[in-house]
């Protein structure tokens, strides 16, 4: 190799390339799946880990296509393999050419088993949930203080209820002294007593990332804590030990600030409402007060103002009765105008002349009738002599056609119904003539 001229990286990482793939060929190797994606190109990405180390891999769709078992988190399984290098970032990995399952993953069977344990001991029972508080006064967070978690809930926090007191217990999240800090973090909050509520938590990563979650140590100290918990450890579809024996699960840290923190806006809504109900109750306590004065000074009246109240009365009560009167006499006399009125109409002379306009009704009715009557036959005959006139062979004439006949009268239709120099009658619209034959052509039809 030449030393003497510098390779550029991408010149580097090809020739690495070229040297693994041209070493190796297919191999099989068996690890556990982690970090399995599978974006909507078809093709699967994930790395294959034991205890101690781990490789990058790469599964294309024209391979997963062929593979009738889907595999997840934690499967174990056999690869049949390339070795191979990423050249834009310089990682080696495994181009997967099939795929068998070989077994659960350690850490996988290390969670169940805990995980029946636990829930055997009654550690997620709901009867030892504690209730969290309706309005926290001070949270407690334990996570680390650089992670994506810390910031999340702050960020929440500051839009919702920038007021809510907080305490942060710095804790590692991930790696082997993880689970003793998160444990040593739970019991100096309980002590600390500045807390109402505690979130213990993290951001997303994979199963031996979110591990410490997972330890028995951790699963006891929560379940222990005389403090309500919130476990909001990664995203919504990771679930952990410490989920099952928390007082209460949140998908996320954000959903875990959301559900403790009071909305400001809602509390200003509130205040608001409660002000204007004050002020209605005030000036309603006013009014009555008020009435209750207005009532009182109504009943210390002066006796002569209760004589002139009865003089008024008797005299409503006069010109109401004057006016009862008078109504009764209107409604009499206009009664009577009624019974007058009918005894009028039952009069011989009334009926007679009744009977007498009806009949004249009558009668002009009867001519009416007859007029139309007469009026409809006439224009119906004269509509059947049109339709007559139509399919009379004179109408025929009348537009220039004739009615041929023999000398006895018979009707000419075909030419050998005559003879040559025989005389034959035209029958025309208007008078006829008498014809010779001269010519008889027998070729139309």
């Amino acid at each position: 190799m030449n030393l003497s001229k510098p390779l550029s990286v991408s010149e580097l990482n090809q020739s690495a390339k070229t040297l693994l793939e041209s070493s190796f060929s297919l191999i099989q190797v068996e690890g556990e799946i982690s970090n399995l994606a599978r974006p909507s190109s078809g093709h699967w990405y994930f790395t294959l880990k034991d205890s101690r180390a781990q490789v990058r891999c790469a599964m294309f769709k024209n391979r997963t296509q062929f593979i009738r078992t889907l595999p997840k988190e934690g499967d174990r399984v056999v690869l049949t393999a390339k070795v191979s290098l990423y050249e834009g970032r310089g990682d080696f990995q495994l181009i997967a050419e099939q795929m068998a399952l070989g077994g659960t993953g350690q850490l996988q069977i290390a969670f169940e088993a805990l995980k029946a344990k636990l829930q055997f001991e009654g550690l997620f029972s709901a009867e030892h949930k504690r209730a969290l508080p309706a309005h926290p006064t001070h949270l407690g967070i334990i996570t680390s203080p650089t992670g994506a978690a810390i910031h999340d809930i702050l960020h929440v926090l500051q839009r919702r209820f920038p007021g809510l007191a907080v305490t942060l217990y710095p804790t590692a999240v991930q790696g082997k002294e993880a689970a003793g800090q998160i444990v040593k973090a739970i019991e100096f909050a309980n002590r600390d007593q500045r807390c109402d509520v505690l979130i213990v938590g993290r951001g997303g990563g994979s199963l031996e990332d979110l591990w410490p979650f997972n330890e028995e140590i951790v699963a006891r100290a929560i379940f222990a804590s005389r403090l309500p918990i919130v476990s909001a450890v990664g995203h919504e579809t990771d679930i952990t030990i410490a989920d099952w024996v928390a007082d209460y699960r949140a998908p996320t840290p954000s959903a875990a600030a959301e559900i403790l923190s009071p909305n400001q806006l809602d509390i200003q809504n509130q205040l608001s409402r409660l002000a204007r109900q004050l002020h209605q109750a005030i000036m309603l306590q006013i009014d009555s007060s008020r009435q209750s004065l207005s009532h009182l000074k109504k009943r210390l009246r002066h006796p002569g103002d209760k004589l002139r109240d009865q003089a008024q009365r008797i005299d409503r009560a006069e010109l109401r009765l004057h006016s009862l009167t008078l109504r009764q006499l209107k409604n009499a006399q206009l009664k009577l105008e009624q019974l007058n009125k009918r005894l009028l109409k039952q009069a011989p002379l009334n009926l007679v002349q009744q009977h007498h306009r009806y009949l004249q009704q009558l009668d002009a009715r009867h001519r009416l009738a007859m007029q139309q009557f007469m009026n409809h036959q006439h224009n119906r005959l004269k509509q059947q002599a049109a339709l007559l006139h139509q399919v009379s062979p004179l109408a025929t004439l009348s537009r220039g056609y004739a009615i041929l006949q023999t000398a006895d009268g018979l009707g000419i239709t075909e030419s050998n119904q005559v003879k040559l120099n025989e005389t034959i009658n035209a029958r025309l619209s208007k008078g006829s003539l008498e014809l010779s034959v001269t010519r008889i052509d027998n070729s139309l039809t």
